[in-house]
């Protein structure tokens, strides 16, 4: 089964998205019960997701670079 999970389990406290991998805690509790189209349609959301999150230390300038 296809993840986005590269094992850095950290919520961001103000999104409450992994900062491994930017799926909610509600997602990646239900990732093995989801289908393949619901699976894809989350993953293909990431990225964005992503460069959202501002990690410890940096500023959200350079998060967005």
């Amino acid at each position: 089964m296809e993840t986005p999970c590269i094992n850095v389990c950290v919520l961001d406290a103000s999104s409450k998205l992994c900062v491994g991998c930017g799926r909610s805690l509600t997602e990646i509790g239900a990732w093995s019960q989801l289908s393949h189209t619901a699976r894809r349609a989350i993953m293909s959301e990431l990225p964005a997701r992503m460069r959202r999150l501002t990690l410890p230390g940096e500023t959200q300038e350079r998060a967005e670079q």
